[in-house]
């Protein structure tokens, strides 16, 4: 049966009144452990070896046009592996050989056809027989307890969604996919490591209705800061990341539309819009202003109201 990232529990037993309960319970055993936070904050080398890794995988997607889960479920399989198991330096085939492997579980996983071939080459620097490859998937398969279906901050989309209870339910296809993009996007950055799957969805949802329900906001806020199943402290800190993230990806998109309609695009240009970009942000937390100020929000710009 192929997995659904969406509906994590599949059986029949786990679809019964308790399911949700469960998924926060549980998800606490699909993080990383804290021994990788530690490590990438303190080794420039993990840091690195995760960035190429998660290079590698997505060249893979673009490469193979494969379903985006499948990466997605790969760099959670790398992550969870890498934080338990002591990764020697010096030996640069071990990124590419884990690379493959966990996007070779993730395939199988998802039901999708995942030819190693396509992923090594001559001009990659290593190549792996079958035989490699297997023994490297039970070492992971062994360091992840066998727990392949990950609960990720996809499983917990649904649930706040119908928290929200909204007025015009045709809203909630918009909300998703925009939660989605972030909680794509979330999962290369560090930062968002030591965020439990849930809480990181919560973000992403809020983040998303901030832009595109801006009136709705504060209401959206309370209901997921009062949600038995959310720690306040730990949603505040994960949506202000992911509203820092957000920014600067809008950021960076306005420098790149300037760059293209004027240019050259002087130091000076850079220093004035970075100014006038601070300037609009400060404004944005002290007048809870809209759109573009909706972008800039912070949700303890609200905990006055």
């Amino acid at each position: 049966m192929e997995f659904d990232l969406e509906n994590t529990m599949t059986s029949l037993e786990e679809q019964q009144f308790d399911t949700v309960p469960n998924l926060f319970a549980s998800e606490s055993d699909h993080m990383p452990s804290r021994n990788l936070l530690h490590c990438l904050k303190t080794s420039g080398f993990y840091v690195s070896f995760r960035q190429e890794a998660i290079s590698l995988i997505l060249q893979a997607q673009y490469s193979c046009n494969h379903d985006a889960f499948i990466p997605y479920l790969a760099v959670n399989y790398m992550d969870r592996f890498i934080s338990k198991q002591e990764i020697p330096q010096g030996k640069p085939w071990i990124i590419r050989l884990l690379v493959i492997s966990c996007l070779s579980l993730a395939a199988k996983m998802k039901n999708a056809h995942f030819s190693v071939s396509d992923f090594q080459g001559e001009e990659a620097g290593f190549i792996f027989d079958t035989q490699t490859i297997n023994r490297m998937e039970l070492l992971i398969l062994d360091a992840l307890n066998w727990r392949m279906r990950s609960i990720t901050p996809f499983s917990f989309v649904h649930f706040f969604i119908s928290v929200l209870e909204l007025k015009d339910p045709s809203t909630s296809q918009p909300l998703k996919d925009r939660a989605t993009e972030i909680i794509f996007k979330a999962q290369n950055e560090i930062k968002f490591l030591e965020f439990k799957p849930s809480i990181v969805a919560a973000s992403a949802l809020l983040v998303a209705s901030n832009e595109l329900l801006p009136l709705q906001f504060p209401l959206f806020k309370c209901s997921f800061s009062s949600c038995a199943f959310v720690n306040k402290e730990k949603l505040l800190s994960c949506f202000n990341a992911v509203q820092e993230m957000v920014e600067m990806e809008w950021y960076e998109s306005m420098l790149d539309t300037m760059s293209c309609t004027r240019t050259p695009l002087s130091v000076l240009d850079r220093l004035c819009t970075k100014s006038e970009s601070e300037t609009t942000s400060t404004t944005s937390i002290t007048n809870g202003s809209t759109v573009p100020e909706i972008k800039r929000r912070r949700l303890n710009g609200h905990s006055s109201k």
